[in-house]
């Protein structure tokens, strides 16, 4: 079975987007270079920074990719949320939706960060 650990977002600066993305997430690149930032996060997922210029096939413009974490429960995501205004563009904010309780922020580079947690299951 193919198993989803890797996001790869397309960006302007990977230097902008480590001092963003170290901040935000707390952790520190497992490789940093002019044109390539990873990260390892604690669960295993794998999220890469690449220089648009770089990327073969060339991408289509940058921005507009949703990434998303879950938190456990509300007070947990509003701990997110209380952090994570402070260091990005706040899209939407801590809010109940359908399927949860979420906000978005957005990146230098327009990529959408949502947290949320899901709904109680009525049943």
């Amino acid at each position: 079975m193919r198993t989803l650990n890797y996001i790869l977002l397309a960006v302007d600066s990977p230097a902008a987007s480590e001092k963003f993305y170290s901040g935000l997430l707390g952790v520190q690149p497992v490789e940093n270079s002019p044109t390539f930032v990873l990260y390892v996060l604690p669960n295993g997922m794998k999220l890469g920074l690449w220089t648009k210029d770089e990327i073969e096939p060339k991408p289509l413009p940058v921005g507009g990719v949703e990434v998303t974490f879950s938190e456990d429960d509300e007070a947990a995501v509003q701990a997110t949320y209380a952090d994570w205004s402070g260091k990005a563009k706040v899209v939407q904010e801590p809010v109940a939706m359908d399927f949860g309780f979420t906000f978005v922020v957005e990146d230098p580079d327009g990529h959408r960060l949502r947290v949320f947690t899901r709904a109680a299951d009525p049943r």
